[in-house]
Formats: C-alpha cells, sequence, structure tokens
C-alpha cells in the first residue's frame, strides 16, 4: 500500500534522503524546496512512498497541466517495479515523461512494452554537485550588472531553451521564473544577455549565454553567484548535464563541481501525444 507523504513525514523523508547523496540529490532536492515554501512558491507535488517510515521507492508526480516530470528514486528494483504498476502511482494511459536513474530504466520500459506503449529518450545526463563552495575558483564580476529575470523574460528564454516544444514549456518557464531563484547578467540597455535558472527539483540550470556575447566568462559569474546564494540558504548545488555537453561538463568540473560515475540520470517519454 502505497502512502503519500505530508507535513512532517516530508521533513523526516528530506533528512532521509540526505543519507543516500548523491545518488538522491533530485529527490533531495525536491523535498529541500517543499519544506521551505516560506522561502520559496514550491509547485504542488503529489509525494509517494511505497511505505513508511521504510520506504525503498519515493515518487513526486506533478498536480496540474504544467510541462513537468514525474521523478522516481528507488533503492529496490523488485519493490520499485511493484510499485510503478500501480495505477495510483503511475497513469500509463496519460503521457509520461520520467526521470529516474538509469539504472532502472529498463523497467519502466518492460512495463510500457507490456502496455504497448511507445517510448523516448529524452537526455542521458551527469549529476554534478559542488560538494563545497570553497571550491569556487576566484572570478572577477566586477563592472557586471547581476539582476534576476522576470515574466518579461520568458520568451527569450524559451527561444533558447532546448527542450522548448510548445506553450507548455512557456508555462514551465514561467513558473520556475515566479517561485525559484534566477541570475542573469545584464548589458548596457538592462536587458539579459546571458541566465541561469532553477528548476523545481532544486538544480540549476538552463545556462545560456547569447551568442554574441560568449566568450566573456559570463557563465561562471552566474553559476558562482547562484552556488553561493543556494549555499547561504543552505539548497545543495548541483546540475544536470547532458552527456554529449562537452562544453558544459568541462565548465562545471573546472568550477569544483564533482560526479559520482557510476551513476547518470536520464529522461524518457511514455505513451507520447
Amino acid at each position: 500500500m502505497t502512502v503519500e507523504l505530508t507535513g512532517e513525514q516530508l521533513k523526516i523523508t528530506e533528512n532521509q534522503l540526505k543519507g543516500h547523496l548523491p545518488r538522491s540529490l533530485q529527490a533531495y532536492g525536491y523535498l529541500v524546496l517543499l519544506n521551505r515554501s516560506d522561502e520559496v512558491r514550491a509547485d504542488p507535488i503529489k509525494v509517494l512512498v511505497d511505505r513508511w517510515p521504510d520506504f525503498s521507492v519515493i515518487v513526486f508526480k506533478p498536480k496540474g497541466d504544467l510541462f513537468k516530470d514525474t521523478m522516481v528514486y528507488a533503492t529496490d528494483e523488485a519493490i520499485l517495479e511493484e510499485t510503478i504498476r500501480k495505477p495510483s502511482v503511475i497513469d500509463w494511459s496519460r503521457y509520461l515523461c520520467l526521470g529516474v536513474n538509469l539504472h532502472h530504466i529498463d523497467i519502466f520500459k518492460a512495463v510500457a512494452t507490456e502496455k504497448r506503449l511507445p517510448s523516448q529518450k529524452r537526455s542521458v545526463c551527469h549529476v554534478m554537485m559542488l560538494k563545497d563552495v570553497s571550491n569556487l575558483p576566484s572570478i572577477d564580476s566586477s563592472g557586471i550588472s547581476l539582476s534576476s529575470l522576470d515574466e518579461s523574460h520568458i520568451d527569450l528564454v524559451n527561444q533558447t531553451w532546448k527542450f522548448a516544444e510548445s506553450d507548455e514549456s512557456v508555462r514551465m518557464i514561467r513558473n520556475m521564473l515566479a517561485s525559484y531563484p534566477s541570475c542573469c547578467v545584464l548589458d548596457g540597455d538592462a536587458k539579459p544577455v546571458a541566465w541561469i535558472l532553477t528548476y523545481m527539483s532544486c538544480a540549476i540550470g538552463m545556462l545560456y549565454t547569447l551568442p554574441e556575447h560568449r566568450g566573456k566568462g559570463y557563465a561562471k559569474i552566474l553559476v558562482s553567484a547562484m552556488a553561493k546564494t543556494f549555499h547561504a540558504q543552505g539548497y545543495p548545488v548541483y546540475c544536470f548535464i547532458e552527456e554529449e555537453n562537452v562544453v558544459s561538463y568541462r565548465l562545471f568540473k573546472n568550477m569544483g563541481f564533482t560526479e559520482d560515475p557510476s551513476y547518470r540520470a536520464t529522461w524518457f517519454s511514455f505513451n507520447e501525444l
């Protein structure tokens, strides 16, 4: 029987997942933001576990119609397979974008195959974490104007985001800018030329610099600024880097981020509409 976590259970679970870092980073990040609703406007999420308090599977299901994924973290594959077959946990009749450990994806694909549902790989990513903010290199940001993004910048971010597909991504970005920290470099006309956002899992991402402004060190300045902000607030400092994105991987590695080389995060979509 699955259990939906609320209140104090969510705080207890956050501490439990902290002991599973770095593999539990995404699940831990969700709970960090959920449990700090006085600091950020966390998205409405249903958090389910296979049992309480000694759970082996935790599922984060978005509420509403935002362009968001369902995230699953598990320590037992047998219980994982049993859990995701429950209609109350995963509704396989609808479009699904699932974020999971790459090692578990065959379980999801097998269930989808039984149900004759098509699947599509979205991305496979390194999960990189800054364990000690003192590892950040010294960066001179004098003369650089930093600010946060607002609703007027939604279209700009959406147009440059690799995974932008429809009005759904516009709603997702609007929600991210309204709810979570962001940082951008402004030009002389107070227009953003580089930026970084925060996902609902507390991961920093969507790092982008307009082509004509590259080579000026803006990405390093933004990552450093966000990392220091997150560290000061007690948030985990981490990001997802697609396996083929060698440039970004090198950037974050040079800034002191590390990874568990045996672990990859992946996103698959099922029952594509």
